[in-house]
């Protein structure tokens, strides 16, 4: 995996992280349930990109 994406997909994690903490200080489901959705997605790209790196080796 290259740093580089290594790098987004934790950043975009912590993004979700901060969306989700800010929903529940707000009592805002819709944005609670947004940044969970980030960090799902962000999760999967990471398997994604692992996946890539174990057939190239």
């Amino acid at each position: 995996m290259g740093a580089t994406d290594k790098a987004k997909n934790k950043a975009d994690n912590l993004a979700g992280q901060a969306k989700e903490k800010y929903g529940k200080a707000t009592d805002d489901p819709e944005k609670k349930q947004e940044g969970k959705t980030d960090q799902v997605k962000s999760n999967l790209k990471d398997a994604g990109e692992k996946v890539k790196d174990a057939f190239r080796d």
